[in-house]
């Protein structure tokens, strides 16, 4: 025969189980420090600038748009 389990204990625990999962799932997510957080903030807005650096005016091209 199999061996006797209490019924509750085994649902406490398999809520706490599918609790764990899902805590874990959410530090690998969110998980980050400060300083990851604030380097990739920094390293976002670098790469922000250097892309409004490089785009032209539509004034600059000497191209009026007619022919």
């Amino acid at each position: 025969m199999g061996e006797v389990i209490n019924l509750r204990q085994a649902r406490k625990a398999k809520a706490r189980a599918e609790k764990e999962r899902t805590a874990q799932a959410n530090r690998a997510k969110f998980g980050r420090t400060k300083s990851e957080r604030e380097l990739e903030q920094r390293e976002a807005k670098r790469q922000s600038n250097q892309l409004e650096q490089s785009k032209r005016d539509p004034q600059d091209s000497g191209d009026d748009g007619k022919e």
